[in-house]
């Protein structure tokens, strides 16, 4: 029984990423929890667009224990309809002890981070009426789980307190503020990483100097810079600083010892594909950034995603899964020009992206009413797929 709540609680966080529309089950139709304080919650996957992940400055951890960040970043909510985590927490005192699953498998509740999940979770804020800044409650579970409470545009403030209290997020713009923004999702691989993003970053603190310089002397100007492009709707500045602060992340991995390479040759392919595309058009209409791996994430605007999601086709036609290529928000079809194929100036490497998911920005958590959402049934443990 964990120590500080007078009711323990069951939790179930199912997250699938790269699955499209799913619906996790639950309750049945009217059917109750037996007393239980039963809460889910939905929450969009995030995207960095000034953060390590993918287009920007994060960079570690100065803090482990209380996950602060050594510098500031921003990052982009992605729409419910197309991505998502779905949690849900039930606390009875009949329950006689927290147990925790992922993904439908049970994991082991005693883990450290899991035990902050636990404390800090949303969805049990919701549970038991947290009445506070519930980004500075998330942090502790996961750093970047804080910018997940808005929807929108998100900045994850470093703070200067030692006690992290003002950690925060903040909401620099919401979902509604740029309806043109397209994402789209190149998923190269869905396989494990060899090094995990936290301990390849925490890697990154110890032994390379430019991630140090990167969050002193660079990351203060482009938080100011990438915020002014996103209240302004300037997609040419958004677009170069993400794809210029992308590479810049990556080397600080190469400066890490021994150094972490997350990019494959398919990445290199797909940076190559923007640029080219870029230049044949004369300016920005596509910017690449890259998490801690090898797929890629391509800001666009709404009137450029046919053109090129036909390049990307082009480049990298599907092996056997033409009608499953494309997945989320609908693109109608296009060609491409002699003059545009030309430019590409590429050789096909058949398979090399796997599928492309097609989002845009989106709201923050929505708590869930409908029974049939919920992960957890009655007796607070998970429901059988459907």
């Amino acid at each position: 029984m964990k120590q500080g709540m007078d009711r323990p609680p069951a939790l179930l966080w199912d997250w699938e990423p790269g699955e499209v529309g799913r619906n996790p089950g639950g309750l049945p139709e009217g059917e109750g929890t037996g007393g239980k304080g039963l809460n889910t919650v939905q929450r969009g996957s995030r995207l960095w667009a000034e953060g390590r992940e993918r287009a920007g400055s994060e960079g570690g951890k100065r803090d482990e224990d209380l996950v602060l960040p050594i510098n500031s970043s921003l990052s982009v909510t992605l729409h419910q309809d197309q991505l998502k985590t779905t949690t849900t927490a039930a606390i009875s005192k009949d329950f006689t002890e927290d147990r925790i699953w992922l993904n439908g498998r049970e994991e082991d509740v005693g883990q450290p981070r899991l035990q902050a999940c636990l404390r800090e979770t949303y969805a049990l804020a919701r549970v038991y009426g947290v009445d506070s800044d519930l980004s500075e409650v998330a942090r502790r579970g996961s750093g970047s789980a804080c910018r997940s409470l808005y929807g929108g545009f998100v900045e994850w403030q470093m703070g200067e307190r030692a006690d992290g209290k003002d950690s925060v997020a903040r909401q620099v713009a919401p979902e509604s503020h740029w309806p043109e923004l397209r994402v789209l999702i190149l998923v190269v691989s869905a396989e494990r990483k060899l090094m995990g993003s936290t301990a390849g970053m925490q890697t990154s603190v110890e032994t390379s100097p430019l991630l140090r310089f990167r969050a002193e002397a660079v990351v203060p100007g482009r938080m100011v810079e990438m915020t002014h492009c996103v209240r302004e709707r300037d997609f040419q500045g958004f677009g170069r600083l993400t794809m210029k602060d992308s590479n810049q992340f990556h080397a600080t991995c190469l400066d890490t010892f021994p150094p972490i390479s997350y990019l494959s040759d398919i990445s290199r392919r797909i940076v190559r594909l923007v640029h080219c595309f870029n230049a044949h058009h004369g300016q920005t209409k596509v910017a690449y950034t890259f998490d801690a791996g090898p797929n890629a994430v391509v800001f666009t605007l709404d009137d450029t995603v046919p053109e090129f999601v036909a390049a990307v086709r082009h480049c990298f036609p599907p092996e056997s899964n033409g009608d499953k290529f494309l997945k989320g928000l609908p693109v109608r079809p296009a060609s491409l020009s002699d003059e545009l194929r030309a430019a590409l100036d590429v050789d096909p490497t058949p398979g090399g992206v796997k599928y492309i998911i097609a989002t845009q920005v989106g709201p923050g958590p929505q708590t869930l009413d409908d029974p049939h959402a919920h992960l957890l049934g009655p007796d607070g443990l998970p429901k059988p797929a459907a």
